[in-house]
C-alpha cells in the first residue's frame, strides 16, 4: 500500500475525512470532515488567523457571503475567463486536463483567450488507456445557482469561484470604517466552489473547499518589495508553524502561458505529494486589476487617497491564497510516520502539538477498577476545561497508546495504582514514547509549557 492509500484509509478509519453522501454512492470531489478532521481543520484555521490577522496591526479580518451580485463575476473576468481546457476519451468518455498530461503542451491565445495545442504526443487516457480526442474544449468552472422563488423571475447567480472577491467588494467599507494606512491587508477564510475535474487526488482538488486569503494593498511602486516580503512570510509559516519539512517544499514560478488572467506574476509554494510536485499555495501580483474592474462595473471609485500628498491612486494587490483542505492533506502526508515496534508496525502522526485534534488522552490503567476510573475521570474532566481531551479505556494500555499515536495525540496520561498513593500520573510522549511521572496538580502547567515549544 502506498502513502496515498495509507492516508486515505487512515482518514476514513479514524474519522478525519469521509466521502460525502457515501450511502448514496458519493459525489466525486466532495468530502466531509469527521470528528477528528474538523478539529484539525479548525486548528489550522485558528493558527492561520492568529498569525495573519490577530498578530498583525496592518491586516483586517473579513467573513464574506458565498453569494454575491452576479455582476461581480463579470467584472472579475470569471464569467468569460475562468475556464478549464479539457479533452475527451473515445473509450470511457471521461474528460481530462491535457496540460497536466505528458506529451501535450498548451498555450492560451492572447486575443481570443482560447487554449490551443502546440504539441501532441502519443497519449492514452489515464483512466482506461483509451485514445484521446485531440480537440481542446473549454468549460467554465463557475457553479451556477439562481436567486428568487418564482419560476421565470429567478436571477442567475454564482457560488464563489474564489473566496477573495468579497475582499475587493468590501474594500471601500474597510477603508471608510478603519482609515488604514497603506500598506494594509484584508484577510478571509471562506468557501469557494469550482465545477472542475478532480482526478481522484483526495483533498488536493475538490469541488467545494475553503481558502485562506490575504489581499495586501500597496503603493504601485512598492509592489515588488512587499511581494518578496510575503513570499518569505508564507514560506516560514508552513515550515515553522505547520511543521512541514523544507525538503518537501519548493518555490516554482508560473510561465507566462500558465499564469491566470489576473496575475502579473505568480509563484507557487509546491509540496511533494505522492504523485510529485504540485501546488500548496499561490502568491500572485494581481496589479491593480481587481479594483479597476470592480470600479468600472460598479461605478464606484475603489482607490486610496494619500494623507500627506492628497493624491488619489489605485493600490496594487499582493495576494497569498491557500487551501485549508490542501494544507490539511499536506500536513497529514508530512506527519505520517511508521516504525517497527516488536511484532507490528507502529503508525504515528507526528503533528505539531498545536495542530493535533486531541492534545492529551487520559487512561485508567484498568477499566474494571472503580477507584482508578473515578480518579481518571476527575483528571479528564479537569483537563477538558483547558484542552481538547480524549478518554480511552478500551483494551490494554499498549493498544491505547498505539491508537492515540495513530491520530497524533501528543501526550497520554495514565492513572495507575501508584497514583492513588502519590497523586502522580505517568505521562507518555507520542514521538519518543518516553514516560515520566508528573504530579496531578502540575499537569496543566506541564502541557501548556510543552505546547509553547
Amino acid at each position: 500500500m502506498d502513502l496515498m492509500e495509507k492516508i486515505v484509509s487512515l482518514c476514513k478509519r479514524r474519522g478525519f475525512v469521509y466521502p460525502s453522501s457515501e450511502i448514496y454512492g458519493g459525489l466525486a470531489g466532495i468530502y466531509d470532515y469527521g470528528p477528528l478532521g474538523v478539529e484539525l481543520s479548525r486548528n489550522i484555521k485558528e493558527l492561520w488567523w492568529h498569525d495573519m490577522v490577530r498578530q498583525r496591526d496592518d491586516v483586517y479580518g473579513l467573513d464574506g457571503s458565498i453569494l454575491m451580485h452576479p455582476k461581480a463575476w463579470e467584472a472579475s473576468g470569471h464569467v468569460v475567463g475562468f475556464t478549464d481546457p479539457l479533452v475527451d476519451c473515445k473509450k470511457c468518455k471521461k474528460r481530462t486536463r491535457p496540460d497536466k498530461l505528458e506529451g501535450w503542451r498548451l498555450a492560451k491565445d492572447n486575443e481570443s483567450g482560447q487554449w490551443k495545442i502546440l504539441k501532441i504526443g502519443s497519449l492514452k487516457c489515464p483512466e482506461c488507456g483509451g485514445e484521446i480526442i485531440p480537440k481542446v474544449r473549454q468549460f467554465n468552472v463557475l457553479m451556477e445557482t439562481s436567486l428568487g422563488v418564482l419560476e421565470g423571475e429567478k436571477v442567475k447567480a454564482y457560488l464563489k469561484g474564489e473566496s477573495c472577491q468579497n475582499i475587493y467588494l468590501d474594500y471601500v467599507n474597510v477603508v471608510d470604517s478603519f482609515s488604514p494606512k497603506i500598506p494594509f491587508g484584508i484577510a478571509q477564510i471562506g468557501k469557494a466552489f469550482r465545477n472542475e475535474m478532480t482526478h481522484g487526488k483526495f483533498l488536493f482538488k475538490t469541488r467545494e473547499f475553503e481558502q485562506f486569503d490575504v489581499e495586501y494593498f500597496v503603493r504601485p511602486e512598492e509592489t515588488g518589495r512587499y511581494y518578496k516580503k510575503w513570499k518569505k512570510i508564507r514560506w516560514n509559516w508552513y515550515v515553522k508553524r505547520m511543521g512541514i519539512k523544507e525538503k518537501n517544499l519548493r518555490w516554482r514560478q508560473h510561465s507566462e502561458d500558465e499564469r491566470i488572467f489576473y496575475a502579473r506574476d505568480a509563484w507557487d509554494i509546491d509540496y511533494h505529494y505522492p504523485w510529485g510536485w504540485d501546488e500548496l499555495e499561490g502568491l500572485h501580483d494581481r496589479s491593480d486589476y481587481d479594483l479597476i474592474q470592480h470600479g468600472k462595473f460598479s461605478g464606484e471609485t475603489l482607490g486610496y487617497v494619500d494623507e500627506k500628498t492628497k493624491k488619489h491612486f489605485i493600490p496594487n494587490i499582493v495576494e497569498c491564497s491557500g487551501g485549508v483542505g490542501r494544507t490539511l492533506f499536506a500536513t497529514l502526508l508530512d506527519a505520517y510516520h511508521e516504525e517497527e515496534d516488536k511484532k507490528r508496525i507502529r503508525v504515528v502522526l507526528k503533528l505539531k502539538p498545536q495542530l493535533a485534534p486531541y492534545k492529551v488522552a487520559v487512561f485508567p490503567l484498568l477499566a474494571n477498577k472503580p477507584k482508578l476510573v473515578k480518579l481518571a475521570k476527575k483528571i479528564y474532566d479537569d483537563l477538558k476545561l483547558q484542552f481538547n481531551t480524549s478518554w480511552d479505556d478500551r483494551g490494554n494500555i499498549g493498544k491505547r497508546y498505539y491508537s492515540q499515536d495513530e491520530i497524533g495525540t501528543p501526550w497520554c496520561v495514565t492513572v495507575d495504582f501508584q497514583t492513588l498513593e502519590d497523586k502522580q500520573v505517568t505521562v507518555r510522549d507520542r514521538d519518543t514514547a518516553k514516560q515520566e511521572r508528573i504530579a496531578i496538580d502540575k499537569l496543566v502547567e506541564y502541557i501548556n509549557n510543552e505546547l509553547k515549544q
